[in-house]
């Protein structure tokens, strides 16, 4: 990078962002920006799929942040892989000429989330390595169109997605870089000095929402600075009052440091969050097939792979508690989804294409868990006429029997199973409360589905 360039253009660019004029409906405080109403298509969607994509898929070793495990945290065995397999003075932006995408086909992308059920992405358009998935201006060469792909990967990927599907397109952006110089001399200078924010952060966030207005902005690498340092709630107040995506776009929670799980338009509070219980407020488990890495790894195990059965639990569970569960697959650096990831994503678009009436459009009922049988999950559809409690069993009742605690039943009360074609089931009252279903000897080629039933439960009193 042209470090002298760089800094002449930060000054450049300082006079420009403090005199955009951040007028409207919300200012640029917290207290404001947090009376913003979620929009609504968010909290229906429930499933989106997260992609990692980078250079870091080059090594594919250990993780996305293989670069700073490699130069920065100095890990033993990334050090060893280096030593082992590359000759010396190998750099690491000597990878990016091997990220060679030949393979990336964004149509195929694209149809693959949408058949997998999931109602919005979110694309990383840099994570904290730099490298822009984009042509950016403010990248000096440091990005797909001018290294490696040779490609615009965030507007192939954007042109899919928006006019080949329903999904929402969203982007990753990693607020700071590892070993950009600008931030480095901000952090030496304790972030009293805001010379990578004007001439980096900011600039290619405009231009990332100006060029493909997208309908998610969700913000990472926030954490060693404060919101002040990153100028969030600014843009924030331009993004909600001005942008061309004002109406419909979404936030996270990773503006700064102690904004997180505490500010944004939904929170996500850490990685691969999912407390178990109702939260209020509206969150996201941003989480990942691969148990270990959300980047690809040519090394990861079967056993590192989670079962359609745990990503099902994870999602019931998710929406149940008043969360969407972002799913997350890691691409190889030739541009193909392999096919442990493909089983996954297609396994999860069967099981919603019997029940998604039970996970779309949905909100947290009375109770997320049975009070009698364990792992049992609710959730409610006060909109349908008349108003659904599903109870979402992740494994079939022994000896046919559905014992629920939770439902209180009236003479009305009537319990069928979401896709199944027989007639609605027999039940009686439990003492004190709740019911016992009783389920008919169904052949297990006549169940809708194989894994985690939906029982549809009408006109209860609560």
């Amino acid at each position: 990078m042209a470090t002298r360039s760089i800094i002449i253009l930060s000054i450049s660019l300082v006079f420009l962002f403090l005199v955009l004029p951040i007028s409207g409906q919300y200012a640029p405080t917290w207290d404001s920006l947090d009376k913003r109403p979620l929009p609504e298509w968010y909290d229906d969607a429930k499933l989106g799929i997260f992609i990692h994509w980078g250079v870091f898929s080059v090594p594919s070793f250990r993780s996305e942040w293989f670069w700073w495990d490699w130069q920065g945290d100095k890990d033993q065995d990334t050090v060893e892989f280096m030593t082992k397999n590359y000759p010396p003075g190998f750099t690491y932006a000597d990878f990016a000429k091997q990220f060679t995408a030949e393979f990336f086909n964004a149509l195929e992308w694209a149809q693959l989330f949408q058949n997998a059920g999931a109602k919005y992405i979110v694309f990383v358009s840099k994570h904290h390595e730099g490298f822009t998935n984009w042509p950016s201006k403010y990248s000096w060469t440091w990005n797909s169109q001018d290294l490696g792909p040779n490609r615009d990967i965030v507007g192939e990927l954007a042109d899919a997605i928006k006019n080949h599907t329903n999904l929402h397109f969203g982007l990753y952006h990693s607020l700071f870089e590892w070993f950009h110089p600008l931030y480095l001399q901000d952090k030496k200078n304790n972030f009293t000095t805001q010379d990578f924010v004007n001439g980096k952060t900011l600039p290619e966030l405009y231009e990332l929402i100006n060029t493909y207005k997208p309908d998610i902005i969700w913000s990472d690498g926030d954490w060693e600075a404060p919101f002040q340092y990153w100028k969030s709630p600014d843009f924030l107040a331009w993004l909600y009052n001005s942008s061309p995506v004002k109406d419909t776009v979404v936030t996270n929670d990773r503006w700064g440091q102690s904004v997180m799980c505490q500010h944004g338009g939904f929170y996500t509070c850490s990685d691969r969050y999912n407390p178990g219980h109702l939260i209020k407020h509206k969150w996201e488990n941003a989480m990942t097939i691969d148990r270990q890495s959300w980047g690809y790894r040519r090394n990861a195990n079967f056993q590192d792979i989670l079962s359609i059965e745990e990503l099902l639990e994870q999602l019931i569970s998710t929406v149940s508690c008043n969360g969407n569960m972002l799913m997350n697959v890691g691409p190889t650096s030739y541009g193909e989804i392999t096919p442990i990831y493909q089983e996954r994503l297609q396994q999860m678009g069967s099981w919603l294409k019997v029940n998604g009436e039970a996970i779309y459009g949905t909100r947290p009922w009375t109770y997320q868990n049975d009070t009698v049988t364990s792992k049992i999950w609710y959730t409610q559809n006060k909109k349908s006429n008349p108003a659904v409690v599903y109870a979402i069993a992740l494994s079939w009742p022994d000896s046919y029997q559905l014992e629920l605690g939770a439902p209180a039943a009236t003479v009305n009360t009537q319990v069928t199973l979401v896709g199944y074609k027989g007639p609605a089931f027999y039940w009686k009252p439990r003492s004190p409360t709740g019911i016992t279903v009783f389920l008919p000897a169904i052949n297990y080629n006549d169940l809708p589905c194989k894994w985690a039933w939906a029982f549809k439960l009408t006109y209860i009193n609560n």
